[in-house]
């Protein structure tokens, strides 16, 4: 646990949602991020996903995430109300589960992504979490999440290698938040109607 030079702890707060939340789920390990969305890329990225297919009718936010990364992905011809809470990116072993949460939901061998959004299961505003299994793949996360950074070491400034990181970090007060309304948690998934991707088009390259 990391200590402020006062003798306070950070990331309590954190810790103990997300061990609440592994609990919860029947995951070994769960990882806080600041968005699903983000919480997706962090998986893509440590899995080095080239190819992917899922459901058109999703949020924007995915195919997005897909040109962002350079990740080549069809969408998979389905029903929209055939699936409720979650949908799986075949050919990976990645969920996005934004719109479930329940009780002993965790799937060996699989990462499931949550988000924490005022219309998610969990209402705490914004945030995500991964759910995994993975010993390597969390802590790997773990630091990627907070800009590669060893949590165990403090002052931060003291690491002199850093693996790439990214600024998906939540704060202490979401993750107090997610603590006081995860006993509160309506576990039916809900059917939400997302328009057909497929209609859309995507135009421009990210800069690198």
């Amino acid at each position: 646990m990391i200590l402020h030079t006062s003798g306070t702890l950070v990331f309590d707060d954190i810790l103990k949602f997300e061990q609440a939340l592994a609990e919860y789920t029947g995951a070994p390990y769960a990882i806080m991020t600041d968005c699903c969305t983000h919480a997706i890329e962090l998986c893509m990225r440590y899995d080095r996903v080239e190819f992917c297919a899922f459901t058109p009718y999703t949020y924007l936010s995915i195919p997005m995430l897909m040109h962002k990364l350079g990740i080549k992905y069809v969408y998979e011809e389905t029903d929209p109300a055939q699936w409720l809470g979650e949908y799986r990116f075949r050919k990976t072993r990645i969920w996005d589960s934004a719109r479930r949460l329940e009780r002993g939901m965790y799937r060996a061998g699989s990462m499931q992504c949550l988000s924490f959004g005022y219309n998610k299961p969990l209402q705490i505003g914004r945030g995500g979490a991964i759910l995994l299994d993975d010993e390597v793949a969390y802590h790997t996360m773990l630091r990627q999440r907070y800009d590669g950074r060893d949590l165990t070491v403090n002052p931060w400034e003291s690491q002199k290698v850093f693996e790439v990181g990214y600024h998906y970090k939540p704060t202490p007060e979401e993750a107090r938040i997610g603590l006081d309304k995860l006993h509160l948690v309506n576990e039916e998934p809900k059917y939400h109607q997302y328009p057909d991707l497929r209609d859309i088009t995507i135009i421009g390259h990210p800069r690198h």
